[in-house]
């Protein structure tokens, strides 16, 4: 426990100013092991954010009152931003366009500014006002509960499976830790699987510099910074795997590339964002998939107990449920 939170402050560390570093490094372990995001905000107090909860930081670390925080000036964030880019933002100008810069050990800063478009698409940001420092938590074993609901128990097959949850729900945190399961192999499964992991915000395999920073399993590969449909079909056509997994469908053309996958004899277990059944089915191209079978389970989670709270496991087709958390009494 002490090394991963001694490895966190080293890690992040790096990239912050002297002074806000020395904020960070007061922080009790008991907080920081829970901390999500660190946010600097133009003129605003210096916060971090976990699951349920908040804390302003000033000098002493936390703070209880706003106006006795840091207040983030734009040299705080200036000096952090030439930190992150080693004072060469151009140099990330391809991540900088997707709104975020990803750190050693897999932690990501989003970015808020000026949005410079150019042709309908974000070329580049300027103008920073604001920096979320997203900290990057592995916690294996949160998908060794659902796993055995995954397997067709006659032939060993994985289930195309749809993780549901509301943002912030452990959507990626399970995802994560199911392609490190079926990639290094458990009892259930037997020996491991080839792994694709399509990774286009770079949250799932928290990539830097193209190499993964979190566990992921050792026949697994990443692309990297991929729109999902273009990297499924790279996946296919070069990579070989036996299960892809990807996060957050969204357009039609990742719903297409899916089906494609799928009748390629491919396992698909990817994500969504959603409170319920009712509400993903609003969403066409979400719609279109449920309504045709193509996703065999259906997993729930949600923010009641922590994020990644279990809450069901669906039978696609048939709308069977193989787990409550109501029924077990959790």
């Amino acid at each position: 426990m002490f090394n991963r939170y001694h490895n966190v402050i080293k890690e992040i560390g790096l990239f912050l100013p002297p002074r806000i570093r020395s904020m960070v490094e007061k922080l009790p372990f008991e907080l920081l092991e829970q901390a999500e995001e660190i946010r600097l905000r133009h003129s605003r107090p210096l916060m971090l954010h976990w699951n349920d909860g908040e804390a302003y930081l000033g000098k002493s670390g936390v703070v209880g009152k706003a106006k006795d925080a840091h207040f983030v000036s734009g040299e705080d964030l200036e000096k952090t931003l030439e930190l992150i880019s080693n004072h060469s933002l151009y140099a990330f100008e391809e991540e900088l366009r997707q709104g975020y810069i990803t750190l050693p050990g897999g932690h990501r800063v989003g970015l808020a500014g000026r949005a410079v478009v150019e042709k309908g698409k974000v070329k580049i940001f300027s103008n920073i006002s604001g920096l979320n420092i997203r900290i990057a938590r592995q916690i294996k074993g949160t998908a060794e509960r659902v796993l055995p609901f995954l397997v067709d128990r006659a032939t060993g097959r994985l289930f195309h499976t749809l993780i549901i949850s509301p943002p912030q729900g452990g959507k990626t945190t399970m995802l994560r830790d199911l392609a490190r399961l079926i990639s290094d192999g458990v009892g259930i499964l037997g020996q491991g699987q080839k792994v694709g992991i399509v990774d286009e915000r770079s949250e799932i395999a928290g990539s830097f510099r193209g190499v993964p920073q979190l566990e992921v399993g050792i026949r697994t590969d990443v692309l990297d910074a991929c729109p999902k449909a273009e990297g499924i079909m790279l996946m296919l056509r070069s990579l070989s795997p036996r299960v892809i997994v990807t996060d957050e469908l969204g357009r039609e053309a990742d719903a297409d590339a899916v089906i494609e996958a799928i009748h390629c004899g491919v396992t698909i277990i990817t994500s969504v964002h959603g409170s319920s059944l009712e509400e993903i089915c609003n969403r066409p191209v979400i719609a279109t998939l449920l309504q045709n079978s193509y996703f065999e389970r259906l997993i729930f989670l949600s923010n009641a107990q922590g994020a990644g709270t279990l809450e069901a496991i669906v039978e696609g087709e048939r709308g069977l449920p193989l787990f409550s958390s109501q029924s077990k009494g959790e």
